[in-house]
């Protein structure tokens, strides 16, 4: 998004400190370059005023700072306490002062188990009838993994809450540190195929899967988000802002896909067919890839579908998706249908709240509209279903590593249904850094700390839950924000911003707990500016960190031996926010940047720079024998990729940008409107289209998977 101004820069004061430190707000931080800065008086309140805490003055920040001790007590037990295996733990159960309390936890399997109240001496808080008192119960170290609740009953009072108990690592199989496989990287909707809509679809990813694993011994394919965009046009580009991270895309449906497609009258059938043609036609263009057509398109065959009639079993199968998700599918669907309805246009008051009387009534009313979003979520889910199951059945061992975007639309779904459980009037981003010097604005609403804490992580719960439904991995995007999150204030800059600290422990449990039930592997996109302990700590829970070749350097800033990479990380050469390796070694990306004002150094400075990382890559790569003195431009990218494989790293990726020459980049951070972001179709370095009908027989495909045969490391 394009940069705000920010306001004057005033230094926090003692007293707003204090409260921003109680609330795990950053009143200084450390750039990317080892500079310390303090961060904004103005910045400071304005993440404080989004987590509903008065720091508009000293007095006010001192009033916050009593509201905060108060609202401990306040509470009869705790919303949750997360723990690891084995772990025992106290808990505090807050009461009238003098009274006696039970306190019972009952386990996921429905066992009751009595807590022993401990002999602690805590003084009240408060006095008089008013007072309250804390008695402190020992939960048990031998609980079983889960999400367990835990009630307190005193006098006319009861107080839930839950304890979640996780393991101490996600578990890695077997298969896979022994083999230490390797897999491709894609943008799913660029790589189309002569059946694809204008853009590659689950049908595609499927087909990629198994073609993947039978022509090329790939275990994995890495895709984009795969969340839900918004239902009607305009829709959004980037597959990192959707509106929802609980439900899926339905412009990824593979049409002809769908059972009810055979049982479509004829004439409608010829529909859908007409409807079919012009974004194929597209396929095998070079154009943008133009969302709002294809889903144009693609919408209206999929009304048809939804009018025929289903089978009995079919039908049942619908009805049991549709108990399954409960009421979060409720929400949003008829999110959905409201959105259409109002085409953009603001809402009416009343159906600001989804839980209202007003929204149930709107809903009732609409009730076929609703139904229609339900099902498209029915399909897309089968169909991600059936990609999963044809990679397992093509023999990889772990199939579709889906991506968690770091948010969603401020204006989504999501945002609408869970309401104060997310900041507002704060965007997440990034500061300043080497390759973003402007900082990032992501126009996402952050989760608020506080309220997702007493909403017992469950939101959170839900959105890894759906992302790990249908795939053998789960690459989270940015995965520091699990640890902390560098708010923007609305009408401040990237770069006049504040870290909020969030309980870590907790959130990375709850993590490996889901992970460790779907038996999915977890890696977490570790990039930029991130401290070795938070790298430790996501280490010693089993979350493999990212390693990208052209960040990996040692000594005077030279590239790192492939010995010297980490063995718990996915490793590739590049990643989808850098240009694909042939135009990197052709300098093309401080050509872009320089184009686009991205740049705040002398651009020959910035050449030069480029040309010394590309000739210390170059040395390494003679010195390994792995590129010949008389080298094209693909050589050096045949390299890198053969030196990726000699890397200790678990999983290591090869984009399919890199397979087939590439030159254009998927997205360049720092930019909106002034560059195509997320709408390149893949293509070869003459800019031809390649299609999944013709990827392994590529010429450049077949020299990269001759580069890289041989075991790994």
């Amino acid at each position: 998004m394009p940069s705000a101004t920010p306001p004057a820069h005033e230094a926090p004061s003692p007293a707003l400190a204090r409260l921003a430190h109680a609330c795990g707000v950053s009143t200084e931080y450390q750039s990317w370059n080892g500079q310390p800065r303090v961060c904004s008086a103005a910045a400071i309140r304005a993440a404080l005023a989004a987590m509903d805490l008065d720091a508009s003055d000293d007095a006010a920040c001192e009033r916050s700072l009593l509201e905060l001790e108060d609202y401990v007590w306040q509470r009869m037990v705790p919303p949750v306490t997360v723990l690891t295996r084995g772990e025992g733990r106290e808990i505090p159960v807050h009461i009238k002062h003098g009274e006696g309390v039970a306190v019972t936890l009952r386990t996921e399997s429905g066992r009751a188990v009595q807590l022993e109240q401990l002999d602690r001496v805590v003084a009240p808080r408060g006095e008089g009838a008013r007072a309250i008192g804390r008695a402190t119960f020992q939960l048990p170290g031998d609980l079983p993994l889960g999400w367990h609740r835990i009630e307190a009953v005193t006098t006319g009072r009861r107080g839930r809450g839950y304890v979640v108990v996780t393991p101490e690592r996600v578990t890695v199989p077997a298969q896979v540190r022994v083999k230490r496989p390797w897999g491709f990287a894609t943008q799913l909707y660029s790589l189309r195929s002569s059946r694809s809509w204008g853009l590659g679809d689950f049908a595609d990813l499927a087909e990629l899967c198994s073609l993947a694993k039978l022509r090329a011994g790939a275990d994995f394919v890495l895709v984009n988000p795969l969340h839900a965009g918004e239902p009607v046009a305009p829709l959004e580009a980037s597959p990192y802002l959707p509106t929802s991270r609980r439900f899926l895309s339905p412009i990824y449906i593979r049409v002809e896909d769908i059972p009810e497609v055979a049982y479509v009258p004829s004439q409608q059938r010829a529909v859908i067919e007409w409807a079919a043609e012009a974004p194929r036609r597209a396929n095998t263009t070079d154009d943008l890839l133009d969302r709002d057509a294809v889903w144009s398109a693609k919408s209206e065959a999929l009304e048809q579908i939804y009018l025929t009639p289903r089978s009995e079993g079919r039908q049942a199968q619908f009805e049991a998706f549709c108990v399954r998700e409960g009421q979060t599918l409720e929400h949003f669907a008829t999110w959905c249908a409201l959105r259409e309805e109002y085409q953009g246009q603001p809402w009416p008051f009343e159906y600001i709240n989804p839980t209202s009387a007003a929204v149930a009534a709107w809903r009732d009313a609409h009730s076929e509209r609703v139904l229609f979003y339900a099902w498209l979520q029915w399909i897309a889910d089968d169909q991600l279903s059936r990609a999963q199951a044809s990679a397992k059945a093509a023999g990889m061992s772990i199939g579709v590593m889906t991506d968690l975007a770091v948010g969603v639309h401020p204006e989504g779904a999501d945002a609408w249904a869970w309401g104060r459980v997310m900041a507002t009037g704060i965007s997440v981003g990034a500061p300043p850094d080497m390759y973003n010097q402007l900082g990032q604005d992501w126009s996402q609403p952050p989760w608020q700390p506080r309220a997702l804490e007493a909403a017992a992580y469950l939101p959170f719960r839900e959105v890894v839950r759906a992302a790990l439904r249908h795939a053998g991995a789960l690459r989270i995007d940015h995965v520091l924000g699990l640890f902390r999150q560098w708010w923007v204030p609305q009408g401040h800059g990237p770069s006049d911003g504040v870290y909020v600290q969030f309980d870590h422990s907790a959130l990375v449990g709850i993590l490996a707990l889901e992970a460790e039930r779907a038996g999915a592997i977890i890696i977490g996109e570790d990039l930029g500016t991130v401290e070795h302990w938070v790298t430790d700590f996501l280490n010693s829970r089993g979350i493999l960190g990212t390693s990208i070749m052209w960040f990996e350097k040692e000594g005077e800033n030279l590239p790192k031996v492939p010995e010297h990479y980490r063995a718990d990380a996915l490793a590739s050469v590049t990643t989808h926010d850098l240009p694909p390796s042939a135009a990197y070694v052709a300098g093309e990306h401080v050509e872009l940047r320089e184009e686009l004002g991205l740049l705040t150094r002398d651009v020959d400075e910035v050449r030069a720079e480029a040309a010394a990382e590309l000739d210390a890559m170059v040395r390494l790569l003679r010195s390994r024998g792995l590129l010949r003195e008389d080298h094209i431009d693909e050589d050096i990218v045949l390299g890198m990729h053969a030196l990726l494989m000699e890397t200790p790293a678990l999983l290591a990726a090869v984009a399919l940008t890199d397979a087939v020459g590439e030159r254009k980049t998927q997205n360049q951070p720092g930019t909106y409107m002034e560059y195509p972001n997320w709408r390149v179709p893949l293509c070869d370095g003459n800019g031809v289209p390649v299609l999944l009908d013709d990827l392994f027989e590529h010429p450049r495909m077949q020299r990269l998977l001759a580069a890289m045969t041989g075991p790994r490391g």
